[in-house]
């Protein structure tokens, strides 16, 4: 059986609604998934004007209803925001309907009656103004699951990276690299590469200073606190290397195919390369959770919204690296 995808809308005042139009008009997407928005009708059909789809929306009341017909886009429909909504502004209604869109897809998540939830962007400033006080996506999924122990994975391109922090200060982030935090991280590492069907990975773990402190020239904190984690790890029987110079790390991992992943130590140190070889496909995923969450790698686009011209290409990666994460987890699937 087919993995049924949750999609939630994400922030209507940008381009989420758009870009899920736009990647659900390919039919290959249906020979191999079940894919269902969690959001509201009003606002998807407004999208499908916008982007010209020859396509139709349809409620259903459960996700075991839908995402088997091409050409048609089922809605569990919230009806939480009105038809006039503005686009490219930022609006506590949307931030509000935005965090009940991934509440009520998690829900279905946690029971394993859907496979996978597929996240298109929200907007943090909307989000909080909406009354939900958390710094994006991945603090809010982890909330809903109680999960303590998580990190943010990114695939673009040939590189997948996974973040020993995320979003802190730089100067906050060089204290959070801590031994117990970096071997938990390459843990995930292990764990997250094993979902996507890597029967033995290969992982890399960066320095945070430059040349990996240069026995201590440049900094103590990869002696102290990152090498010891890379040896916990090698002796819990994981095939990890580190700390490897980050200006080195990216290069063995991209482009000679040395490693699987690589643990990055701050938001910065993982980002900027993962865009930089996959701005338009880059795929975020949240790794610790107890059911698989992917996500568009780009914020809402307030200056796309409305046009139609998103590119969709990050959304269509996502859903197609959910399918294939739900079809490792779950083998034969089957409704929960």
């Amino acid at each position: 059986m087919k993995p049924i995808l949750g999609i939630t809308m994400g922030d209507a005042c940008g381009v989420g609604p758009e870009i899920i139009v736009k990647s659900l008009m390919d039919r290959k997407l249906y020979d191999i998934a079940r894919p269902v928005v969690f959001g509201d009708k009003k606002i998807m059909d407004r999208a499908l004007k916008i982007v010209g789809a020859d396509l139709r929306c349809r409620v259903i009341r459960h996700p075991s209803e839908g995402g088997n017909d091409y050409g048609l886009i089922d809605v569990i429909d919230l009806n939480n925001l009105p038809a006039d909504l503005p686009f490219a502004v930022v609006d506590a209604r949307a931030g509000n309907a935005a965090y009940e869109y991934v509440e009520k897809a998690v829900q279905y998540a946690l029971k394993q009656e859907i496979h996978a939830v597929v996240t298109a962007p929200l907007n943090k400033e909307a989000l909080n103004l909406g009354g939900h006080h958390f710094p994006g996506h991945t603090e809010i999924l982890a909330h809903l699951a109680g999960a303590k122990d998580y990190s943010m994975m990114l695939v673009g391109g040939p590189l997948r990276v996974i973040h020993v922090s995320t979003h802190a200060a730089l100067r906050e982030a060089c204290d959070l690299v801590k031994k117990e935090r970096v071997l938990r991280v390459i843990e995930l590492a292990d764990q997250a590469l094993k979902m996507l069907g890597i029967a033995a990975p290969r992982i890399a773990v960066a320095g945070l200073n430059p040349h990996s402190g240069e026995g201590g020239l440049f900094g103590t904190e990869d002696a102290r606190e990152i090498l010891p984690a890379v040896e916990a790890a090698k002796a819990a029987g994981l095939n990890v290397s580190g700390p490897i110079p980050p200006d080195t790390v990216f290069y063995r991992a991209a482009i000679k195919l040395d490693f699987d992943m690589v643990v990055v130590m701050y938001h910065d140190q993982g980002h900027i390369p993962i865009k930089v070889l996959g701005f338009e496909t880059g795929v975020n995923v949240t790794v610790g959770l107890p059911y698989i969450r992917t996500s568009v790698d780009h914020g809402t686009a307030f200056d796309k919204a409305g046009k139609g011209t998103a590119d969709s290409r990050s959304m269509t990666e996502s859903l197609l690296l959910g399918r294939q994460m739900a079809q490792v987890k779950f083998g034969n699937i089957a409704i929960g």
